[in-house]
């Protein structure tokens, strides 16, 4: 690991340099990655009959069997749906993980994200409530926040109060992590003892990312769809509103933050200038920039050596922060 700070010419904020990450495992998910999925995302529809198969890939992987180590409650929120996962035989906790899956606001579920979820629980011995919060088609930005926030809800039901939650979120789930902390006093939430973004999409403008050289070198999004998922995600039908975007909120209450991003992906941009309005801001935050890897590659925690580190650094940031809130209190 290396600290730096950028030279002339890039975003002016001291990031963790993760060099060395260039396993054979993350080559060919790299590989993979160019050949299949950035293709795939590039060409498909987000409306009309196809669209509607999105679905189909968190349905897929729900044959993935659990982890014997870890135990599930299902949960019914309504207009949300959850998993809280807990180590096998842990007794009741007053802190939480809250997680918030990716998918651009399209696709992906509790399936998708179940490994990263039960291995969380695992190395930090937390109960981990991972959120099937509505999206496209069924609902926009506002219901996907309303949801996350519902499932801070619930969390307090079960004797965890909102201070003693860690919000962790990958891509637009990254999103959903910093905006449920921002507008926690909104909704009548205590703020979360510490957001983690996992390559998170924190800014609906594209200009900047679409001029960017890791809008080539990205293997998993392509960027010019950016700004038309933005637009149906959150748009009036012509723009959206800067304020949607958690880099222009007031970040100056926000809790430790901790983002984690591929050094290639488009999505860094989004990291960098995040973590430049917390310096601003005054906020205590850590941005690490991994060599070698994919868009939220932490999610593929026990595929990759890498992502399996990723983790690690995740549940120590979550032990750091919640023994803060406790001291705090």
């Amino acid at each position: 690991m290396n600290s730096r700070t950028p030279s002339s010419g890039e975003t002016q904020t001291a990031y963790e340099y993760r060099e060395g990450g260039r396993s054979a495992r993350a080559a060919v998910i790299r590989w993979l990655c160019r050949i299949f999925v950035r293709p795939t995302l590039a060409c498909w529809p987000l409306r009309g009959p196809l669209s509607k198969m999105m679905p189909l890939v968190n349905l897929a992987l729900r044959v993935v069997p659990r982890l014997r180590e870890t135990e599930c409650e299902h949960v019914d929120g309504g207009t949300w749906r959850a998993e809280f996962v807990r180590p096998r035989g842990a007794g009741d906790s007053v802190a939480a993980i809250l997680y918030l899956h990716g998918g651009a606001f399209l696709f992906c579920g509790l399936a998708t994200h179940r490994r990263i979820v039960e291995r969380l629980a695992l190395r930090t011995g937390l109960p981990v409530l991972s959120v099937a919060y509505r999206h496209l088609p069924k609902g926009r930005l506002d219901e996907s926040l309303a949801d996350a926030a519902e499932a801070v809800r619930w969390l307090e039901t079960r004797g965890i109060a909102a201070a003693k939650v860690v919000c962790v979120g990958d891509s637009a789930g990254g999103h959903l992590a910093f905006a449920l902390a921002l507008n926690a006093p909104a909704a009548g939430l205590p703020r979360p003892a510490g957001v983690v973004g996992l390559s998170p999409w924190l800014d609906f403008d594209s200009v900047t990312k679409l001029g960017h050289r890791n809008a080539r070198t990205d293997v998993f999004i392509p960027a010019r769809r950016l700004s038309r998922v933005g637009l149906l995600c959150a748009g009036n039908g012509t723009e959206i509103d800067p304020l949607r975007s958690p880099v222009n909120g007031d970040l100056s209450c926000l809790p430790p933050v901790l983002i984690q991003c591929a050094e290639d992906e488009v999505l860094r941009c989004d990291a960098e200038l995040m973590a430049e309005r917390l310096t601003a801001a005054g906020v205590r935050h850590r941005l690490q920039i991994w060599q070698g890897q994919v868009h939220a590659f932490p999610v593929l925690g026990q595929v990759l050596p890498e992502s399996s580190a990723a983790l690690d650094e995740i549940a120590t940031f979550t032990t750091v922060v919640l023994a803060g809130s406790a001291n705090a209190a």
